[in-house]
């Protein structure tokens, strides 16, 4: 009796994960939702079903695994001292790899940028290639992240003082916010002059800008999760590392778009 009451107990204090299907799961939706996508994009029928599709599988997915790791981090109380410690530098290298992607772009924007060659008319912006106006939506796109990184930071300073509302408030704030960049972003590319298939100018603005949405939309994700958790009073002020670890991301995506702004849409134009 006494070795099975021993057994229960771990002796050291890292978190070692059940098994899980999640990650699979994830994994085969998101190759669905990249393969139905480039198939949408080329012009093939029905292609948009398996879009849509995937897509909602790809939420269920995440929705199940953000479940799993809720419970272990709230209620079963595997989250110890180690296991944040080993998170938290987890987060950061995967930050740290996002920046070396964006580094990535920015070379290859720069390498064009400058000494554009003959073909593109020793010219930057190509000839022919009207650049988007930095001083109009982009400017404003600009004060909206900014100000949700204001936000953001106001709502993680009253969770750590333990001002619910302010918490509440400033999620919120910051949610609404990032919806509203998203929605400027589709606007600007709806009404640009030029398309991703207009040289290395285009691809290197769609690229740079797009991977930068689509990391404002994860982010977006991230803190109404963090939002949600607060309501349910998951988050304390000595224990909330998903939150935490969310609003270090949106600094990144701020930091990356000031950038953008500069290289791509000011000196770029």
């Amino acid at each position: 009796m006494t070795n099975l009451v021993r057994s229960n107990f771990q002796a050291h204090p890292f978190h070692l994960v059940s098994p899980s299907p999640w990650p699979l799961y994830t994994s085969i939706c998101l190759l669905t939702l990249t393969c139905a996508g480039v198939l949408t994009m080329h012009g093939f029928s029905n292609a948009s079903y398996f879009v849509f599709s995937a897509l909602i599988s790809l939420i269920a997915c995440m929705s199940l695994w953000f479940r799993d790791i809720i419970s272990e981090g709230t209620y079963l109380g595997n989250h110890t001292l180690a296991v944040q410690r080993g998170l938290n530098m987890g987060v950061a290298l995967f930050i740290v790899s996002e920046a070396f992607f964006f580094l990535a772009i920015f070379w290859a924007y720069f390498h064009s940028a400058l000494s554009p060659t003959v073909e593109l008319g020793a010219h930057w912006p190509p000839m022919g290639i009207e650049a988007v106006n930095p001083f109009e939506l982009p400017l404003i796109n600009t004060v909206i992240l900014l100000s949700s990184g204001f936000t953001v930071t106001y709502a993680h300073h009253s969770l750590i003082q333990g001002n619910r509302k302010g918490t509440l408030n400033g999620l919120l704030y910051t949610v609404i916010l990032a919806v509203i960049f998203t929605g400027f972003q589709g606007l600007e590319y709806s009404v640009s002059l030029f398309t991703i298939s207009d040289g290395v100018f285009g691809s290197c603005f769609y690229f740079g800008t797009g991977f930068h949405g689509l990391h404002v939309i994860i982010g977006t994700a991230f803190l109404a999760v963090g939002l949600w958790r607060v309501l349910a009073y998951h988050a304390t002020e000595n224990h909330h590392l998903g939150l935490e670890a969310g609003i270090l991301y949106w600094h990144f995506v701020d930091v990356v778009w000031i950038f953008l702004f500069i290289s791509i849409y000011y000196w770029g134009s």
